[in-house]
């Protein structure tokens, strides 16, 4: 990273405030909030990301803090529970983002967003490239986005799919642009759809369009910009790290995980982040249940002691050291005592070993010795309470 900041000063947190002033100096408020529980109501689960709380006011509802916004916001995706170990996803991680509530438009994010990667983080522009809407047949190519670009000098590749943001078949959407950085060794080379070593680090969404039912598109009732960066990315990214899991946030974790316990490297991975994301859930008043929000956080547990106990029952999650609860509620300023989050997690493990002994003993009996077939599988939940996954992973022992 060819930069005037070295990594050791880009800490999280600096990286955190530095995002956050450059944005409230140009105008814009900072908004809490930050609880991964969605409002009342709200059909999903969890927050996914920073725009999801403010749908209302992208509507055109009046924002009480105005019309340009900054913030930091928790976000827990499942869908990436299963990709979670690799580089780059973390079940629970935080979203720099920025609105524009039908004030300024494209080309002024865009200007503000180089301007803070390369002045504020020192960046070197020459390791930038953007990708930005080529136009299909129902919207033209996004010009003004493109101007920006070729005005800073950077490289720019049109896209059609991938640069069209949308939350689902309808509603809300628009043309994005987003900003890549260059990882190789080699000075940068082709183009991020045709080269995994440029890493996308921030999205700009130009939030024009509703789609309806029949595919159409008729305008939102203002032009709205949602943009948002990952934290845990951007900081790694920073700090010259190949992997979200070597950033600073990470490091009381990589000190104290791998003295209690041997692990491989993504079993590592996986290991802090479920342990990590079902401490924030906890600690934003979800407790362990088998539905919704309470089902996720027993699925985030009843992994890490799969994968523990694989090599070793007598692990136990009471010996995780106080350091890592309270530097995980610090970061993630919440309340909780850290006593209480340890209390949920040494609960649910006493009732997933207890529920590992009882189905190892049902298993045992003649009737489930051979293969079984689902009658089998919705028996052993409905009578015995044993899910579907457990019951297949007692019987590869």
């Amino acid at each position: 990273m060819h930069s005037h900041l070295t990594p050791q000063t880009l800490s999280t947190d600096r990286i955190i405030r530095t995002f956050v002033e450059y944005f409230e100096e140009r105008g814009h408020h900072r908004t809490t909030g930050s609880t991964l529980l969605p409002p009342p109501g709200d059909p999903v689960l969890f927050t996914t990301s920073g725009m999801h709380p403010l749908t209302p006011y992208l509507e055109g509802r009046p924002h009480p803090l105005g019309r340009r916004l900054v913030n930091v916001q928790r976000c827990l995706r499942t869908t990436d529970l299963e990709e979670v170990g690799d580089l780059t996803h973390l079940t629970v991680f935080e979203m720099l983002g920025t609105w524009s509530l039908g004030d300024y438009d494209g080309p002024q994010s865009l200007d503000w967003g180089y301007g803070l990667l390369t002045e504020g983080f020192g960046i070197d522009p020459r390791l930038l490239h953007a990708t930005v809407f080529g136009g299909d047949e129902q919207v033209g190519p996004d010009t003004p986005s493109l101007e920006v670009w070729q005005r800073h000098g950077v490289p720019v590749e049109l896209t059609v799919e991938d640069n069209w943001w949308h939350n689902g078949p309808t509603g809300p959407c628009g043309p994005d642009s987003e900003i890549f950085l260059w990882l190789g060794d080699t000075p940068p080379r082709s183009t991020p759809t045709q080269d995994d070593r440029w890493v996308e680090v921030w999205n700009h969404v130009m939030m024009r369009h509703r789609r309806l039912e029949d595919g159409s598109l008729v305008p939102l009732p203002q032009r709205n910009i949602d943009t948002g960066l990952g934290l845990e990315r951007l900081a790694s990214l920073l700090q010259g790290r190949t992997s979200v899991f070597e950033c600073d946030i990470f490091d009381p974790w990589r000190r104290h995980v791998p003295s209690l316990w041997t692990l491989d490297e993504p079993t590592l991975r996986l290991v802090c982040d479920h342990l990590r994301s079902a401490m924030v859930v906890i600690g934003d008043g979800v407790r362990p249940a088998n539905t919704g929000r309470g089902y996720v956080l027993r699925r985030l547990v009843r992994r890490v002691l799969t994968v523990l106990w694989r090599d070793d029952p007598s692990r136990e999650l009471g010996s995780l050291p106080d350091e890592l609860f309270r530097h995980t509620r610090d970061h993630f300023r919440q309340e909780t005592d850290e006593e209480d989050v340890r209390k949920v997690l040494r609960e649910e493990e006493q009732r997933f070993r207890r529920l590992l002994e009882r189905g190892r003993q049902v298993l045992s009996r003649p009737r489930f010795r051979g293969p079984l077939d689902e009658e089998d599988l919705h028996y052993l939940h409905d009578t015995h309470g044993l899910p579907r996954d457990l019951v297949l992973s007692l019987r590869e022992e």
